[in-house]
């Protein structure tokens, strides 16, 4: 099978190895003449990206970038991202990276041409109608990981690093106007980047399959997500330079970020206050809450489980699946728990608190109370 097509669901996406090429094309495409590439700390000095601003002076589109991007990032770097876009006098955004640079670069084009604060836009009922879309900046999404699949979604992310409660930002005018996905930008990801991120594309697929939300197409999504993570992420893990493995993980990461218009929960729930209290890997803190979610939800979700397992060829239903989350968390790396992950002393009356404001737990199959949700986080922990 070619690794190699052109998709437009929800957007026009150009997947295939060597597409970076494409870049100018893209910007072309998405009405972008001078762009304001965004990209994260760790990815600024980088080859690939030196390359990519390559590209980007090469076709007349200049070379700038801004990196103050932090792998939780929040409202000061989106301010300083602003200014950035202002001063320079740009016209769009490539957003490059991992969930932070993705996160960010689109924050970035949505507020360049806002007046009010960005928490007025938070995904609450019909808060983004507060926005004027006509000054919504293009984006062009460049994923460099396979995991989070924001080059494909409607909302950023956003730490508040006042309250350190994480914050989705939504618009349905921050879906990128155009996707490149080359699997060749994601060869040199460390080992745990690529376990971290696999494993947050699994949790979304899982988790969106699981909610009890009505939505066949993204449940079709999630089933054959999950399918791709687990044939292929313990080989991209093993062997960094598998262009297939690459690939198929960067189809199931945008794969896993469609499915979840259908809804998330728990692990989500969860994972979101500890991320932003912890500063831990949002991915890897998504792998290590799994199983804990999933006893939790057995009662709801059983049957559910016992159909996906038998899908992805797990024998033995829902022991079986949970059997297998653990055994390929083990193969991953992963640690055992959120004390093995670094959370030391954490304040679970307040983590419980925010979990249960998180929207993610709408989409739980099994309605999250006080009392059962610091249950779970003691479990995780």
């Amino acid at each position: 099978m070619t690794l190699r097509a052109n998709w437009s669901y929800p957007t026009p996406i150009r997947f295939g190895a060597g597409r970076i090429c494409e870049l100018a094309e893209a910007c072309a495409a998405a009405g972008i003449r001078k762009p304001l590439l965004v990209t994260d700390k760790g990815l600024a000095s980088l080859p690939i990206t030196a390359a990519t601003l390559d590209l980007m002076q090469a076709a007349g589109l200049g070379r700038a970038i801004f990196a103050d991007v932090d792998p939780n990032p929040n409202e000061i770097n989106l301010a300083a991202g602003v200014a950035a876009y202002t001063s320079g006098g740009h016209d769009g955004v490539i957003a490059f990276g991992g969930g932070s640079g993705l996160d960010l670069g689109k924050a970035v084009a949505f507020m360049a041409g806002q007046t009010r604060p960005v928490w007025d836009y938070e995904d609450i009922g019909d808060w983004w109608t507060r926005a004027d879309p006509a000054a919504i900046a293009p984006i062009v999404a460049v994923p460099t990981t396979a995991g989070t699949g924001s080059e494909v979604g409607r909302a950023s992310v956003l730490t508040n690093s006042v309250t350190h409660e994480k914050k989705i930002i939504f618009h349905p005018k921050i879906l990128p106007s155009v996707v490149i996905c080359d699997p060749e930008l994601t060869v040199g990801m460390p080992k745990p980047i690529t376990a971290g991120t696999g494993m947050d594309a699994f949790a979304h697929c899982l988790e969106a399959y699981c909610s009890p939300h009505f939505h066949p197409m993204s449940a079709g999504i999630a089933l054959e997500g999950m399918r791709l993570v687990k044939d292929y992420l313990p080989r991209a893990y093993a062997d960094g330079t598998d262009i297939e493995a690459r690939g198929q993980m960067m189809a199931a990461a945008a794969m896993g970020a469609v499915a979840f218009q259908k809804g998330l929960g728990a692990i989500h729930a969860i994972s979101h206050p500890i991320g932003a209290v912890h500063n831990t890997h949002h991915g890897t803190t998504n792998a290590v809450v799994m199983q804990p979610v999933l006893r939790f939800n057995r009662t709801a979700i059983e049957g559910r489980i016992e159909q996906a397992a038998a899908y992805l060829g797990i024998e033995g239903g829902f022991g079986g699946f949970y059997a297998f989350v653990g055994q390929l968390n083990a193969e991953l790396g992963i640690p055992a728990n959120l004390t093995a992950l670094g959370v030391t002393n954490p304040d679970l009356a307040a983590l419980t608190v925010s979990a249960l404001q998180d929207p993610s737990t709408g989409g739980n199959p099994v309605e999250m109370t006080a009392a059962n949700t610091r249950a779970l986080l003691e479990a995780c922990l």
